[in-house]
């Protein structure tokens, strides 16, 4: 989106300016004495006017209104427009005298200014409508590309969210481990490796294969396995024929994620996580055990994702809540389709 200069199509005004002037010119046409030279005299006056009252007022509104700091209507100019246009159309008419010697020249320079009045009042009160309308599309377009540059700055910052304390959670596990002598220690490693491997690559993409998406989520839930032992499960049936689409990188783990952080994770109270496909999109289920105090019901991770689909595609995450069950139901995103 540019900014593009005031500006009038030199065709309108000269084609206008012509109209005008030919149409000054009628009324002698009628005449029973019609004199040639007249009327191609009274004809350029005119034209010339016109000509005057479009450049003058299409180089000077930009700076008016610049100066002023704002669009509303001023009097004051249009009253110097007028003298001006006064003082412009009573030499062209002195011009036109000389030219045309035989002529009464009051009564002429009288008619020839009531016409330059006229002319120059509706040229100005059009051109102030245009600039009006200019100014209005400036802002919006303004506007519209700041809220381009806000987004796309948002957007940049949800692609880079991980979670810091999921980091630790992991620290931590990998400690107790190493303690215990626990014989999966070296592959929560290469799990941990990988998972931040895959966060550096795709922190940049606005979009990956879903087949991608998933191979995150499985090192992720291998390192909530290692956690939370059986307290823990996660079933995927997903269609193969789904996988590949294409899905903002780090959405399903944010949502995994999302319900480790709101619900009881525990051997007498384990969370079975579900995901699969319907109705075009993809659904990611767990049943409600809330802990008693949520430390974050902002919602910051949904919202996350949900920012993440309207700016790429315009459109929402769906969230369904019951007594027993919270769902999120994310748009399927067809490479072809979305192009």
């Amino acid at each position: 989106m540019k900014n593009t200069k005031f500006r009038i199509s030199p065709g309108i005004i000269w084609i206008s300016s012509i109209f005008l002037g030919l149409l000054s010119s009628v009324p002698q046409i009628a005449e029973r004495h019609f004199n040639p030279a007249e009327a191609a005299v009274n004809s350029s006056i005119t034209f010339l006017f016109a000509l005057f009252v479009w450049y003058y007022n299409i180089y000077t509104l930009p700076g008016h209104y610049n100066k002023q700091g704002n669009s509303s209507f001023s009097y004051f100019r249009l009253l110097s427009s007028l003298l001006l246009g006064i003082a412009v159309m009573l030499a062209l008419a002195s011009i036109q005298q000389l030219i045309l010697s035989h002529i009464n020249f009051g009564p002429v320079m009288l008619m020839v200014e009531v016409r330059g009045i006229l002319i120059n009042l509706v040229f100005y009160m059009f051109l102030h409508l245009l600039y009006q309308n200019y100014r209005n599309q400036q802002v919006n377009i303004e506007l519209e590309r700041t809220k381009a540059d806000n987004l796309g700055a948002q957007y940049e910052l949800l692609k880079q969210q991980v979670n810091p304390h999921f980091l630790f959670n992991s620290l931590n596990t990998l400690k107790a481990m190493v303690e215990t002598d626990d014989k999966n220690t070296v592959d929560f490693i290469l799990k941990l490796s990988n998972f931040y491997r895959f966060t550096l690559e795709s922190r940049k993409l606005d979009l990956i294969h879903l087949s991608e998406e998933m191979e995150i989520v499985e090192a992720y839930n291998f390192l909530l396995k290692a956690r939370f032992e059986d307290g823990f499960t996660f079933t995927n049936t997903i269609n193969e024929k789904y996988m590949g689409t294409l899905i903002p990188p780090f959405t399903l783990q944010l949502l995994i994620e999302n319900c480790i952080k709101h619900n009881i994770v525990s051997l007498e109270h384990p969370l079975h996580i579900k995901i699969y496909d319907e109705n075009d999109s993809l659904v990611i289920e767990n049943p409600l055990q809330l802990k008693r105090s949520d430390e974050s019901s902002l919602g910051v991770g949904l919202s996350n994702i949900n920012l993440r689909y309207s700016h790429l595609l315009e459109k929402h995450i769906e969230i369904i809540k019951t007594d027993n069950t919270f769902k999120i139901k994310l748009p399927l995103i067809h490479e072809h389709y979305h192009h």
